[in-house]
């Protein structure tokens, strides 16, 4: 059985003046279709198996590539957009022929030149297409447990729930809007921490570490922001939640620890509109 979108090992049929046909075994030559003659491997004969990817070429028809491409079905990567239309867009995904992406499964604006992060998939017509609508498509069973590190890529942010991340480019995870202290964008790569598995599978992700070790790091954050400021920063237990995050970008809890530890090491000290670094007098 010949799969569309899948990279398969088919068998030479037969020869032909402008390629071979290939099949499975299982065919019985029926639907044979076309490896053009400059994709036949060197040597090869009647009856070798060759590994292809299977897909259509520019008239609809199955066609065979040694080429690879840049994701399968089921698989996502970054890809660049060539050319928008008034229908959609096409990406290089490594083959002869684009990508097409429709624009209903485009989720935002797009722009000519730039990378998306895209699942492919087979539409009404049996035809190979991407979209940038890659919710339904993520895996929801990830091998992960809370605690655990991950890695993955940004491909959507909605100020209501948080960044959507595609963990290992194939599972399903979030970083809620709580645990956004930094301005992250869409294609990013990120390295996270698994903070909760839901029933569903989904993953809550943070990009910070656990409180204590965090603290180390919102201490030296704090004291750097301070040198760099003069020795003083406009914020205090009175600070609003926004101005700690706009001012560095973390949560007020966070800044609250820190500042304890600071304090208790004798680095800074409160003054009437915020903190001032002790200077070592030594």
């Amino acid at each position: 059985m010949i799969e569309l979108g899948k990279i398969q090992k088919l068998k030479i049929i037969r020869e032909a003046p402008i390629g071979v046909y290939i099949n499975s075994d299982e065919a019985n030559g029926i639907e044979d279709i076309l490896l053009p003659k400059k994709q036949i491997p060197e040597g090869a004969n009647i009856g070798d198996e060759i590994e292809v990817f299977v897909y259509r070429d520019s008239k609809d028809r199955l066609i065979g590539t040694v080429n690879r491409p840049k994701l399968t079905l089921g698989e996502f990567a970054m890809l660049k957009v060539v050319q928008k239309t008034n229908i959609g867009a096409f990406l290089d995904w490594g083959l002869e022929k684009d990508l097409f992406l429709p624009f209903k499964e485009q989720t935002y604006d797009i722009e000519e030149g730039k990378e998306y992060f895209i699942g492919l998939y087979i539409d009404k017509t049996k035809r190979l297409c991407g979209t940038m609508n890659v919710y339904k498509l993520l895996s929801y069973d990830s091998p992960y447990n809370k605690d655990d590190k991950v890695s993955g890529i940004i491909y959507s942010i909605k100020p209501q729930f948080g960044a959507f991340v595609a963990v290992d480019n194939k599972y399903q995870g979030l970083i809620n809007n709580n645990e956004l202290f930094k301005d992250l964008n869409i294609g990013e790569t990120i390295n996270a921490r698994v903070i909760k598995v839901k029933e569903d599978g989904k993953l809550d992700l943070s990009i910070r570490e656990k409180a204590y070790i965090q603290m180390d790091k919102d201490s030296e954050l704090i004291l750097n922001k301070l040198k760099s400021r003069g020795g003083f920063l406009p914020l205090n237990d009175s600070s609003t939640p926004e101005k700690v995050k706009s001012e560095l970008n973390m949560s007020k809890n966070a800044f609250k620890r820190a500042v304890g530890r600071l304090l208790k090491a004798e680095k800074i000290k409160f003054s009437k509109n915020g903190i001032e670094e002790i200077q070592d007098k030594r």
